[in-house]
């Protein structure tokens, strides 16, 4: 029984947050904006100040919440849904981490949201999971203390393409979170520099 659990392992506040929440109710905070830190913007789908949506994303990055992966997968399907009506070679790129930051974590908690959100729709074959398209080049001190300049510094030339990106393609490149954009600009600029010319930079949160 739940209440015996609880009472034995006392949930954190944050879980506690998503146990109240449905899918439905959640992807009612979906508010897309365009964040112009990058070029081309960022689409961010949800407000990272919302405490339900910061519980979420702390969730699935910190404790690999299955509810959270769930909300924040359902809320990516959605999008892509819709971004399906105008692309049918569309490629969903995860921001990778760096090997230890991976191994502390679990695994990569935005390639867990892809996955959950691929897994949901029932038109898979329009979008293809490249989650080895980028690597990291080097291991990048946490952003989360980093000042604006400080944060493109650490992220610069951060990621390099394994292979070719093909012209033709869509490429969405999708991070949980953004704040000054340092991190996806520098996954643009790699893309770009394998010969992506069509790339969409996603956060699930602002």
């Amino acid at each position: 029984m739940q209440w015996l659990f609880d009472l034995v392992f006392p949930p954190r506040t944050d879980e506690q947050r998503l146990r109240a929440m449905s899918t439905d109710d959640f992807l009612a905070l979906v508010s897309p904006r365009l964040v112009d830190c990058t070029r081309p913007g960022t689409v961010a789908l949800l407000s990272f100040h919302h405490p339900v949506v910061r519980a979420a994303v702390h969730e699935a990055k910190y404790h690999g919440n299955a509810s959270a992966f769930s909300l924040l997968g359902a809320v990516l399907a959605e999008y892509l849904q819709d971004h399906d009506q105008l692309s049918r070679r569309i490629t969903v790129v995860p921001i990778p981490l760096g090997t230890e930051r991976e191994k502390e974590r679990g695994g990569n908690q935005v390639h867990q949201i892809v996955l959950r959100a691929l897994q949901s729709m029932s038109d898979r074959e329009t979008f293809v999971l490249e989650n080895g398209l980028l690597v990291r080049t080097r291991e990048t001190a946490s952003q989360v203390s980093l000042a604006r300049e400080k944060r493109e510094e650490n992220m610069h030339n951060a990621f390099v393409a394994t292979g070719s990106a093909d012209p033709a393609r869509t490429y969405i490149v999708v991070d949980d979170v953004i704040t000054t954009g340092a991190t996806l600009q520098a996954a643009v600029d790699a893309l770009r520099t394998a010969g992506a010319q069509n790339i969409i930079p996603l956060a699930i949160a602002h």
